[in-house]
Formats: C-alpha cells, sequence, structure tokens
C-alpha cells in the first residue's frame, strides 16, 4: 500500500526537478526482529521511484555487516543519504511524519550542495581538530525537531569530522533510557553533552566547543 498519495508524489516530483547530482539512499533493513524495517522500506522506495537522481540500494544488517560496518551502522532500520562520498548524515527509525521533511531536505543538500548555514558556524568547523557525533532524538509529531536534524546534517555535509544521526526515540527505547530522552528534540553531543530544544547554530556550536 502506497504510504505517498498523488498530492505529495506530485510536490516531491517538482522538488525533485531541482536535483543536480545523483543521490544514494542506502537502506539496512532485517527480515525479523525489526518492527519498522518493512514500511520504512517501502518509504524510501516510494521516494526513489519520484525521481531518476536518486538511488536505492538495500542491504540485509546481518548477511551485508561489512557494508554496515563501512558506514557506522549499528541500528536497523538505517538510511544513509550520500553520494560519490559519504557525508556521515543518517536516519535511523522512519523518518515520518514532520521527520519526512529532514529527509527531502537531506536528499536536496547532498544533490546541490546549497546549505545556509553561517559564516561564523563554517569558521568554527573549518578549525575541528576532533570528530563530533550528533545524535538528534526525534518523535514524528514533534513540529520543532526537523529544524534540529537539518543543522545536524548540514554540519556533517559541511565538515567530515561531523557525524549526525537521526533517532525516531519511540523506536529505540534502550537508547531514550540511555540518553535520558525526556522531551524531543534532544541532541548528544559526543556521549557528554546534551541540547534541549531546536536551538540556534550559535548555541549548538557552543555545546559542540564544551564537548
Amino acid at each position: 500500500m502506497a504510504q505517498l498519495d498523488a498530492k505529495v508524489r506530485k510536490e516531491l516530483e517538482e522538488i525533485f526537478n531541482g536535483l543536480e547530482k545523483e543521490v544514494t539512499l542506502k537502506f539496512f533493513t532485517q527480515e525479523f526482529e525489526c518492527r519498522f524495517c518493512n514500511i520504512t522500506h517501502g518509504l524510501v522506495k516510494e521516494i526513489s521511484e519520484l525521481s531518476d537522481k536518486i538511488k536505492l540500494q538495500v542491504f540485509d544488517f546481518i548477511k551485508d555487516k561489512p557494508e554496515a560496518d563501512k558506514y557506522g551502522v549499528d541500528k536497523i532500520p538505517a538510511i544513509v543519504v550520500m553520494n560519490n562520498k559519504d557525508y556521515g548524515i543518517k536516519f535511523y527509525g522512519i523518518p515520518s511524519g514532520y521527520e519526512f521533511g529532514s529527509i527531502i531536505e537531506a536528499i536536496k543538500l547532498v544533490s546541490t550542495g546549497e546549505s545556509p548555514l553561517q559564516a561564523e558556524t563554517k569558521k568554527f568547523l573549518d578549525t575541528l581538530e576532533k570528530d563530533i557525533h550528533l545524535q538528534v532524538f526525534v518523535t514524528p509529531t514533534c513540529p520543532y525537531c526537523p529544524q534540529s536534524v537539518i543543522l545536524a546534517h548540514q554540519m556533517a555535509y559541511y565538515s567530515k569530522k561531523v557525524k549526525a544521526d537521526m533517532i525516531e526515540a519511540t523506536e529505540f527505547p534502550h537508547l531514550t533510557h540511555k540518553y535520558n530522552v525526556m522531551g524531543v528534540p534532544r541532541t548528544v553531543i559526543n556521549e557528554t553533552e546534551y541540547q534541549e530544544g531546536a536551538a540556534p547554530e550559535g548555541m549548538i556550536i557552543q555545546k559542540i566547543k564544551s564537548a
């Protein structure tokens, strides 16, 4: 059963007309013990069918472990958004509800390279000496979450020192417990620093400095 109705499909086709470079969606799944894998697979398949610039590759999390390890995929369902280069942009869990916009923005970012990061942010990212891992916990019903996810992915796209994950909180309860996620969005930075809410770039930069 299709997840995207005719209106959404038409809107996406218009958006994807502006794509430039080819984008690859690497989807990691498995046949058992993965409640949201099938529905997520269906969603990315529908997205990929809307543009010849979007290519979908499907991997089994267990059978294709070397491929999962190559891209740092440690849980499923997982989507890596990339082209001929891996930018560290990942989605863990289904990007549905408000988060559907996040994966569309990630596709556009990787294809066009257009990022609205502030000059001060880029200057700071250019000085990074240590790797930064941003984990943004979200839920589909949170209207403020996409802002945090998109910003994290923009930073990952710009800097090879940054990796950024969207994590759908309800699908990974062990992680929400580990990181004490009581509300979303919550951005976990290198396991040590946390940012509550959809914070502006400057505030995230300060947290990264602390981490």
